[in-house]
């Protein structure tokens, strides 16, 4: 499924701007801020409620950027795009899809290959059967979200995933369906970002 192409729009509840930002929240931002002291809408949208920018963050370093997963951050931004093309979330989709081709890169990987694949319902090569088994539980935690049971997990650990792996695929598969929500539920949009910048560590907390 490919997302619907996203139309520039105010957001649908107040965002306190950097600019505007005192205490606590400055500080955040400050933190949070990428190249040119960019902070990313997904992040304004929690201003009211800086509290919650830090668990977003939090959650975001934890599933996507953190040195001790053992699945490789380009793999882990392809469950995010499939995430987000399936929720129609085309600000994640792009976003991530940025960050996915950058990686790809330094991988010295396709990045069309691939991402022609997470259009497809049932994703195959380059991507490898274990991958592959990874995208079709994304898929289905996704959309069945109910109808996961042992059987699914079996399903990956027979592809040669190991349970602390699984709980990656899950993890990753979860924060993105946070952050599909927060972004369409609140009218978050690119207008203004620069798409696809990540931090290089956990302890680096700048979003860009």
């Amino acid at each position: 499924r490919i997302c619907q192409q996203e139309q520039p729009k105010m957001p649908y509840i107040k965002v306190i701007s950097p600019e505007d930002a005192s205490g606590k929240l400055a500080k955040i931002y400050q933190q949070v801020s990428g190249p040119g002291g960019q902070v990313d809408n997904v992040l304004q949208i929690h201003s009211l409620r800086p509290h919650s920018l830090e668990g977003h963050m939090a959650l975001y370093k934890a599933a996507l950027h953190h040195p001790r997963n053992k699945l490789p951050t380009w793999f882990l931004e392809s469950i995010g795009v499939l995430v987000s093309l399936l929720n129609n979330c085309a600000y994640c989709a792009r976003h991530h899809g940025a960050g996915l081709e950058r990686l790809l890169k330094k991988e010295e990987g396709n990045y069309e290959e691939y991402r022609v694949q997470l259009d497809q319902e049932q994703p195959g090569e380059p991507f490898t059967q274990a991958e592959q088994a990874a995208l079709a539980y994304a898929r289905k935690l996704t959309l069945d979200p109910g109808g996961i049971g042992q059987s699914d997990i079996d399903a990956l650990r027979a592809t040669g995933l190991k349970d602390g792996q699984i709980l990656e695929i899950n993890q990753v598969s979860a924060y993105f369906a946070y952050a599909n929500r927060t972004v369409t539920g609140l009218g978050v949009d690119t207008a203004g970002e620069v798409l696809g910048l990540s931090p290089d560590a956990t302890e680096d907390w700048h979003h860009g």
